[in-house]
C-alpha cells in the first residue's frame, strides 16, 4: 500500500515528481511531445515562425516569416522565438538579426526604435534601417548612408545659418531710423 503522504505516481497519487515539484520549485512542461524544435538551426517542415515587420517612415523594409529574432535593448541583447511572452521594448542603434524559414541568418542595421511582440508577430518601428546581405556589405551600406546624412545635415545647417543671418539683418534694418 502506498504511503498516503507521499502518494504513488503510478496509481494517480501526488508524489513530488508527479506534481512537478523539484527542490521547492514548481516545474511545468511547456512543450508537449508533438512540439516542434525551438532551435533556429534545426530544420523541419512544421517549424513555428514569427511574422517580422520592420518599418521606417517611408516604407515597410521587411515583412516575412522568420524563426527567431535577436535585437538589442538598453539593458542588452535578447532573442525572440514564436512562443516568447508578449512585450514592448525600446531598441538602441545596432544590429537586428533574424533567421529565415530555412535557418539562414540575416542582419538589419537599425537606428533607435520600438519593438512590439504580440502573439506571433514582431513589429519594429525605427526612423532609419538598412538591410544587407552579410555584415561586410551592411557595414559599407551604413557608412555610405552616414556620409549622405552628414552631407544633408551640413547643407541644412548652412541654409539655417543663412536664414538666421538674413533675419538678424532685417531686424537691424527695421530698428534703424
Amino acid at each position: 500500500m502506498p504511503d498516503p503522504i507521499q502518494g504513488d505516481a503510478t496509481n494517480g497519487g501526488h508524489s513530488d515528481s508527479a506534481a512537478g515539484v523539484s527542490g521547492g520549485h514548481f516545474e511545468r512542461e511547456v512543450d508537449g511531445p508533438e512540439s516542434p524544435p525551438r532551435n533556429a538551426a534545426d530544420s523541419g517542415a512544421g517549424q513555428e515562425v514569427i511574422r517580422l515587420r520592420v518599418m521606417i517612415p517611408s516604407q515597410v523594409l521587411l515583412d516575412q516569416p522568420v524563426r527567431k529574432v535577436v535585437a538589442e535593448a538598453p539593458n542588452g541583447h535578447f532573442g525572440l522565438l514564436p512562443r516568447h511572452i508578449d512585450f514592448v521594448t525600446v531598441l538602441v542603434p545596432g544590429l537586428l538579426a533574424y533567421f529565415d524559414d530555412r535557418g539562414c541568418e540575416h542582419f538589419i542595421a537599425t537606428d533607435e526604435g520600438v519593438l512590439v511582440k504580440c502573439g506571433r508577430e514582431v513589429t519594429v518601428a525605427t526612423r532609419s534601417a538598412v538591410k544587407g546581405g552579410d555584415l561586410g556589405e551592411l557595414r559599407m551600406i551604413v557608412e555610405r548612408e552616414f556620409r549622405t546624412l552628414d552631407e544633408q545635415e551640413r547643407v541644412a545647417r548652412s541654409a539655417m545659418a543663412r536664414l538666421e543671418a538674413g533675419l538678424v539683418r532685417r531686424f537691424l534694418d527695421f530698428d534703424s531710423p
